[in-house]
C-alpha cells in the first residue's frame, strides 16, 4: 500500500461501516474492487493473485470483482454468496465494507452485513433502471435503520454516459424512497465501476455531474450523530474487582455505551432494581476521562454499592428505557428449520440473556411486493415477519428506530446453539 499512517492517527481515525446492495450482475463486487484498487488499498500479492485469476478466467481486463468474491463457488458462478468484509483507510477515515449478496435466497446475509452499517450503497444497473430487487434492497435498508443511502447508478458507460438516463432513474428511485424513508440522507452518483468513472476519480465522460465521487461522499458523510446521543444507555458486560492492595476497594462496571453521554457526577438509575446513584468516575485503560459516549467502551464507578451484574443496565436518571417481558419485533429468520409458533428460544438483548416463547405471528412480509401476508404465517429461512414474544426476564429496550443497539435482539436455538433470527423491536 502507498499510504502510511502513524499508529495513533490510525486508531483515532473515524470509522465508517458501509454495505452494498444490488441485483445480480449490477457490479457490487466490481465496484468495491475498483474502490480498493484506485485508492491504492491493495497489497502487491493480492493484486498479483487477482491478475493470475483474471487470466485463467479468460478476462480481457483485470477482474476487479475477484478482490471480494473469495469463495471458489463465487468465482466459478460469478456471483456473491456470502458476506465479504474488506478493510481499508484513507487519510480521512477508516472503512469496513460488507459486500452482501443480491439474491433473494441470501436475504439473511444482507441483513447480517447491513445491521451495523452507517451507510448503504444501493447499486442500480443503468440499462435496467429501478427494478423489483431495487425496491427490496431499499426496503431492507430502511428496515435496518441505515442512516445514509448512496444510490450509485452503474454501467453508465453502456448508456453513453447520458444525463437523461441518470435523471430518469434518480427520479424513479426518489419517488419510491419517499414512501418508505422520507427525509433520509440520500445521495445519487452516476458511475462506471468497470472504467472507474466517479468512483475514486472524477469522470471526464460526465461533465454534467459535479457533485463529488463515491469516495468523496464516503469520506465526508457526517456520521457522528448516527448513534443515539440523547438517551443514556449502558448495558453492563462485566464487574471489575481487581482485589489488589492498590485497588482494594475498586468496583467498576465495564461495558460499551449504547446511547447518550456519561460524565462523573451524573445521576443514574440501575435496572432492574431501580436504585438511583451517581457516577464517580469514567475509567479507560489510559486513565479517567471526563465524558463517555456511544460507542465507547469504558468502566463506570458509582457512588453507592449497588447490586449490579452482567445483563443489567445503567440509564440516565429520569430517562429510563422501556421495560417489559412482552415485545413486538420485526425478525429476519435465518435457519433452515421454520419458526415454531409457541416454540421456546434463547434470547439475547444487549448483554442480557433470557429465554422466550413465540406468542404470535402477526404477518409475514412478501419481500418482493412488500405485502403483509396474514393468511400464511409459516416463517422460513430468509423470511421477514412481525412477531410477538414473551421473555422470562424483563428487557430494557428502546424502539429500534431510536437506538439500534437497545432496540435489537437475536434468537438462538437452544438445542443447536445456532442463531436463528435477528430482530428489530418495534
Amino acid at each position: 500500500m502507498e499510504r502510511t499512517f502513524s499508529t495513533k492517527a490510525y486508531l483515532d481515525m473515524e470509522l465508517l461501516r458501509f454495505t452494498t446492495a444490488g441485483s445480480v450482475d449490477d457490479g457490487k463486487s466490481t465496484l468495491i474492487g475498483r474502490l480498493l484498487y484506485d485508492s491504492k488499498s491493495i497489497f502487491e500479492d493480492q493484486l498479483d493473485a487477482v491478475k493470475r485469476a483474471s487470466v485463467q478466467k479468460g478476462s480481457e481486463h483485470l477482474n476487479l470483482a475477484l478482490f471480494t468474491d473469495g469463495l471458489r463457488a463465487e468465482r466459478e458462478q460469478g456471483i456473491t454468496i456470502d458476506v465479504a468484509y474488506r478493510y481499508f483507510a484513507t487519510p480521512q477515515r477508516k472503512f469496513i465494507i460488507a459486500d452482501t449478496p443480491g439474491h433473494i435466497q441470501y436475504t439473511r446475509n444482507m441483513v447480517t452485513g447491513a445491521s451495523t452499517a452507517n451507510a448503504a450503497i444501493v447499486l442500480i444497473d443503468a440499462r435496467n433502471g429501478v427494478i423489483e430487487q431495487t425496491h427490496r434492497h431499499a426496503f431492507i435498508a430502511s428496515l435496518l435503520g441505515i442512516p445514509h443511502i448512496i444510490v450509485c447508478i452503474n454501467k453508465m458507460d453502456l448508456m453513453d454516459f447520458r444525463e437523461d438516463v441518470y435523471t430518469s432513474i434518480m427520479t424513479d428511485f426518489q419517488n419510491f424512497a419517499d414512501k418508505i424513508f422520507p427525509g433520509k440522507d440520500m445521495r445519487f452518483i452516476p458511475i462506471s465501476a468497470l472504467k472507474g468513472d466517479n468512483v475514486v476519480k472524477p469522470s471526464e465522460n460526465m461533465p454534467w455531474y459535479n457533485n463529488g465521487t463515491l469516495l468523496y461522499h464516503l469520506e465526508t458523510i457526517p456520521i457522528s450523530q448516527d448513534h443515539d446521543l440523547v438517551h443514556p444507555r449502558f448495558p453492563v458486560q462485566y464487574v471489575i474487582r481487581p482485589e489488589s492492595d492498590e485497588f482494594h476497594d475498586y468496583r467498576g462496571y465495564a461495558g460499551r455505551v449504547a446511547g447518550g453521554f456519561f460524565h462523573p457526577g451524573d445521576k443514574i438509575v440501575v435496572l432492574p432494581s431501580g436504585i438511583e446513584s451517581e457516577i464517580t468516575s469514567v475509567d479507560t485503560l489510559s486513565g479517567p476521562i471526563s465524558e463517555a459516549h456511544a460507542p465507547m467502551s469504558v468502566t463506570l464507578t458509582l457512588k453507592d454499592d449497588v447490586d449490579l451484574s452482567r445483563g443489567d443496565m445503567i440509564a440516565g436518571a429520569g430517562d429510563v428505557p422501556l421495560q417489559s417481558c412482552d415485545i413486538s419485533a420485526m425478525i429476519c429468520w435465518m435457519n433452515q428449520k421454520p419458526l415454531q409458533l409457541h416454540g421456546k428460544y434463547a434470547l439475547r438483548h444487549t448483554t442480557r440473556d433470557s429465554r422466550c416463547i413465540i406468542k404470535e405471528i402477526d404477518y409475514v412480509l412478501n419481500i418482493s411486493t412488500l405485502e403483509k401476508m396474514t393468511d400464511n404465517k409459516t416463517i422460513r429461512m430468509n423470511d421477514i415477519a412481525l412477531i410477538q414474544l414473551r421473555s422470562t426476564k424483563p428487557l430494557f429496550f428502546d424502539p429500534y428506530t431510536t437506538n439500534r443497539i437497545t432496540g435489537s435482539v437475536i434468537l438462538i436455538d437452544e438445542s443447536t446453539n445456532e442463531t436463528v433470527a435477528a430482530g428489530m423491536i418495534v
